[in-house]
């Protein structure tokens, strides 16, 4: 379970090669230091639900029913537990007489119901994963979340069962994810494709629109406040809801922070140079082994001895035994989003790239891509790739100057230069948005939402996919945010620290933070 912000490193995520198409600007296009542009004042949207409109969706019954699928073992087929419902939700709700969409959600009812605390939301990342799916997993977790908790799943605009966005075709879809020339048209055609089929959808499936959801869910629930574990971009979620109802704020966990105090290619950048630290450090350890690692036994050199492996599948691509070609662009993102998963994960990294590196077998490498890429075995992609385009072009689809695009590849081009090497445009612009259809009034800003709860950010210092930085930057910019610090590699700190998750169930159960300063130590 390692969702996370950019679609490099995202398991069940297409690589999207989008390269540099002509510049396309749109109305909108500057950049302000402030928060969104043309947003209501506060007053006046907190107490939007009072509308009649609106009021019928906060005011809606849940219709729980048995989920499709098998139990889990010793269940009682009598008494599921995992439940379903449908959520109705306004398209847009600047107009919510108009259209309205179905969201789904699943709830794992509390184990320990004498001690039930309440509902509490998750959402996995992406931008483009199911948090249906995510909560039915946590189904088999014990200890107090499971307890006191029920465990709420739903699926985001664009993502899952709601108004899935699925643009490009199975065929397109692969001929990108490997090609390593990708072309300058890819951002046109696939801004084109999602325009023709959901032009209606596009302007309303970004992540402020999904908050408003949480919201209509919160009602929904019964809940006055919102309690909520988000995790890699599912912090930014968590952040716009409290900007937009601070005073609906429960407890927030953010866990593996994206912080959009800046753009979205900047943050492309700076996720580039966390992951540079990984691929160093792995490569390091590999030579560390001596005669065993096929880098050699020098760990300055192996970085490079990497890097120039993958590169060199550009000409020389593999073959797996199913016949497909494992090229440079399959292969680099395979390995990059191995990292994600810190040192935990370098025996599975070990056991793909070895073979390919001795022997040029490449079965196990092309596994790692196809989890990354979205591929399923059937040959079909999943839908999460174009979710994560149309969610991310949504929320802040700024067109950076040739000036800035031509200082922040030299930028990185020294502070990346390994992982930044295949091709430093797609590294930036992932996604492409300059030729979005839709032009959003978002704009990057620091978060502060006054008059909400406290919020507990977690940040793990060696995390690959969102650097600790975005976590400084988030918990300092919220009014009353506070920073918890696990030391350590990989993404997302939950599953990585008992530390961790008990001081977040302590806060999430009882309302005890942890001390400012504190860090835990990585399992």
């Amino acid at each position: 379970m390692t969702p996370r912000l950019p679609r490099r490193a995202l398991p069940a995520l297409a690589a999207l090669l989008l390269a540099l198409p002509v510049g396309c600007s749109g109305p909108g296009d500057a950049q302000s230091a402030g928060g969104p542009a043309s947003r209501p004042p506060l007053a006046e949207r907190v107490s939007a639900d009072t509308s009649p409109a609106l009021r019928t969706y906060y005011d809606q019954q849940l219709g729980w029913t048995p989920c499709d699928g098998e139990p889990e073992p010793g269940a009682d087929p009598d008494e599921p537990v995992v439940q379903c419902a449908t959520l109705k939700v306004p398209l847009d709700y600047a107009a919510p007489g108009g259209r309205e969409i179905d969201v789904p959600v699943l709830r794992v009812p509390a184990a320990d119901p004498a001690h039930r605390v309440g509902s509490l939301l998750l959402n996995p990342g992406g931008p483009g994963i199911s948090g249906v799916r995510l909560a039915r997993r946590w189904q088999g977790n014990q200890g107090p979340l499971r307890d006191r908790f029920d465990l709420v799943g739903f699926d985001p605009r664009a993502s899952g069962g709601t108004v899935p966005v699925t643009c490009l075709d199975d065929r397109t879809r692969e001929q990108w994810t490997a090609t390593d020339d990708p072309a300058y048209d890819h951002g046109r055609v696939l801004a084109d494709a999602c325009e023709a089929k959901y032009a209606d959808v596009l302007p309303h499936v970004g992540t402020r629109d999904t908050a408003r959801d949480m919201d209509v869910l919160r009602g929904a629930l019964g809940e006055r406040k919102l309690d909520f574990y988000g995790m890699s971009y599912g912090t930014y979620l968590g952040v716009l809801y409290a900007e937009e109802f601070p005073d609906r704020t429960g407890r927030l966990v953010l866990d593996g922070a994206v912080e959009r105090s800046t753009d979205l290619m900047h943050l492309n950048g700076e996720q580039a140079v966390a992951t540079e630290t990984a691929f160093r450090a792995y490569a390091a350890g590999c030579a560390a082994d001596g005669a065993a690692c096929p880098l050699g036994d020098d760990p300055d050199t192996a970085p490079g001895r990497l890097a120039d492996f993958l590169d060199g599948l550009k000409d020389h691509p593999l073959t797996a035994s199913d016949g497909r070609r494992v090229t440079a662009a399959l292969a680099w993102a395979g390995v990059i989003d191995g990292l994600s998963e810190g040192h935990y994960n370098w025996p599975r990294l070990r056991a793909a790239l070895d073979p390919a590196l001795a022997r040029g077998e490449a079965d196990e490498l092309l596994k790692l891509a196809d989890g990354t890429t979205g591929r399923e075995e059937d040959g079909h992609y999943d839908t999460s790739a174009d979710a994560y385009a149309a969610i991310h072009c949504a929320d802040a689809p700024l067109a950076p100057s040739d000036a800035d695009l031509r200082a922040a590849l030299a930028e990185l081009a020294v502070r990346a230069p390994l992982t930044s090497r295949h091709d430093t445009r797609v590294t930036l612009l992932d996604p492409d948005c300059r030729p979005w259809p839709y032009r959003s009034t978002e704009r990057p800003h620091t978060v502060t939402a006054p008059g909400s709860a406290p919020i507990l950010v977690i940040g793990g210092t060696e995390d690959p996919v969102t650097p600790y930085p975005w976590a400084q930057r988030m918990a300092a910019g919220l009014q009353h945010g506070v920073l918890l610090t696990r030391d350590g590699d990989g993404h997302i700190s939950w599953g990585r620290s008992g530390c961790v998750r008990d001081a977040a169930a302590a806060f999430l159960v009882d309302g005890v933070l942890p001390a400012e300063g504190t860090h835990c130590a990585s399992d």
